[in-house]
């Protein structure tokens, strides 16, 4: 996603660009990360839910492996809402290109 944003900077900045073009390949990938931003956010509940209810199972439960696989799942959620949190900013950012772009072939 990093490069791919690059690359769009790059071509905005490039005043040979045909910004039609560019406009019609940032909605392309903006449909892309937003259909891997929607699984993440499912797959973030998910194991959220999973987490929770491992954590009050280990309240009413006293075992050293259920304790150790809850401790798994609270790692597991911590890099799960941290992916999707940058991908919820990188959306939100191809949008900001996408309106750059916009303005640049109205000219």
């Amino acid at each position: 996603m990093k490069e791919y944003i690059k690359e769009v900077e790059e071509k905005l900045d490039n005043k040979k660009t045909d910004y039609k073009e560019l406009k019609a390949d940032i909605l392309v990938h903006l449909e892309f990360f937003k259909h891997e931003r929607l699984i993440h956010l499912l797959v973030t509940i998910l194991v959220s839910l999973i987490t929770v209810i491992l954590l009050v199972t280990s309240l009413f439960i006293d075992n050293l492996i259920l304790l150790l696989i809850l401790l798994i799942f609270v790692v597991l959620v911590f890099f799960y809402i941290k992916h999707y949190y940058f991908l919820e900013n990188n959306v939100q950012y191809i949008y900001t290109l996408y309106n750059k772009a916009n303005e640049k072939s109205n000219k």
